[in-house]
């Protein structure tokens, strides 16, 4: 179920997405709102839930960190007992930076980042193939990306927003 988000919600929320420091004054100049609205605004979007967090994008080549591969993972025994258990190691892997079940062969969908080839060898080895649980990984380097973004696509909620 989706929430119920006008189109001034929108035109806020596209801000926001674009720059999380914004601060609540200028959100309101730039939807045309005085701030204490805004201000509400905000607060009903975080409270239902809309909003979850704000956080700061870092450059994962400035620190060393520009190595991505995707990764494709079957369980040995997909049960509800072995999903669980690999989902919840998942969560002590910081290399893991996105996970998703996925239909198909394969069980799990993994964005991992490392710093080179050596450090995802070693991460794989180490983790991934040292469970019991996985019985093959597929993996998919990334040459470059083409697209990254943390931006939702609010025009299909609703119609006439930006973003």
């Amino acid at each position: 179920m989706s929430a119920d988000i006008d189109e001034l919600d929108a035109r806020i929320l596209t801000l926001v997405q674009e720059d999380a420091n914004l601060s609540v004054a200028e959100i309101a100049e730039k939807v045309n709102l005085s701030p204490s609205p805004c201000w509400r605004r905000l607060k009903r979007l975080e409270d239902i839930g809309v909003i979850r967090k704000r956080v700061t994008l870092l450059e994962p080549d400035q620190l060393g960190l520009g190595f991505e591969v995707y990764a494709a993972v079957k369980l040995s025994l997909p049960s509800r007992e072995n999903l669980e258990a690999f989902e919840a190691r998942l969560a002590e892997w910081p290399e893991i930076v996105s996970c998703a079940t996925v239909t198909g062969r394969e069980d799990y969908m993994l964005r991992i980042v490392t710093r080179d080839m050596h450090a995802y060898d070693d991460f794989m080895r180490d983790k991934l193939l040292a469970s019991d649980l996985v019985s093959a990984i597929e993996s998919r380097i990334v040459i470059r990306s083409v697209k990254t973004t943390t931006a939702l696509p609010l025009k299909l909620v609703v119609p006439g927003a930006e973003g």
